[in-house]
């Protein structure tokens, strides 16, 4: 039974230190394991207008396929349907108009089915705005109005708080934590960097080491069981 439980640790922690490598691309991606996180969250430039980088451990707002309200640091968003995505796809929360409740931010689908949406991008405070094009019926005239979604919400957690992985890519805080809910340039939390993508907080190469390791401790455990097996089986024959 023993060695059972300890093959059973060491394929969980093979499983770990996988996807550590796997997330090491992913924007904003946190470690399974603490021991290859990197000191400090870094951005990169990015040509899409739709992404952003939060400021200091702030979060970006969501939830999951139950409902259930998770944080990203990924700022690699896009449309899908008429609303603002996350890069796993699933709706990103912000405030709509002086809404104190956090909800789904949509284009007006208007304005989408006549084409009318132009220069959709994110801005420092948050706001999702796009050009609104219309042309003028007794001018001809093209005319661009301004439009905004909202603001994407930010989140903040108490120092230290140790956050856990989901399935989706977002992470959850412990029960009873609640984090400290806001907006971009509020005086609570800092302004956002446009066009920037965070990297991944796991550092490739110790990923890489930890996972080698991992397998070289599974394949010792598994000569370990077999040689019990075998010094198992040579006392039986000479009972016999």
């Amino acid at each position: 039974m023993f060695v059972n439980t300890a093959t059973e640790r060491s394929l969980d922690l093979i499983s770990q230190r996988a996807a550590d490598v796997y997330k090491a691309f992913t924007p904003g991606a946190l470690p399974e394991r603490s021991d290859v996180e990197t000191n400090a969250p870094q951005s990169r430039a990015a040509l899409d207008p739709l992404s952003v980088s939060a400021p200091g451990d702030d979060y970006f707002m969501t939830f999951d396929e139950r409902g259930r309200t998770t944080y990203t640091r990924d700022g690699q968003m896009r449309l899908a349907n008429g609303t603002v995505a996350g890069g796993n796809g699933r709706p990103m929360l912000g405030y709509i108009g002086n809404a104190s409740t956090a909800a789904e931010l949509k284009i007006d689908p208007v304005d989408e089915a006549l084409g009318r949406v132009r220069n959709l991008r994110i801005e420092t405070d948050g706001t999702v705005a796009y050009d609104r094009r219309t042309v003028d019926p007794r001018s001809g005239l093209m005319q661009a109005q301004r439009v905004s979604l909202g603001r994407l919400a930010l989140a903040r957690f108490p120092a230290a708080t140790k956050l856990t992985n989901t399935a989706d890519g977002t992470v959850v805080p412990p029960p009873g934590i609640v984090p400290h809910l806001g907006r971009a340039g509020d005086g609570n939390f800092g302004v956002l960097a446009p066009m920037r993508r965070d990297e991944s907080r796991i550092d490739l190469n110790r990923s890489l080491e930890r996972l080698h390791d991992a397998y070289v401790a599974f394949d010792a455990l598994q000569a370990v069981h077999k040689a019990q097996g075998q010094t198992g089986k040579v006392a039986m024959d000479l009972l016999k």
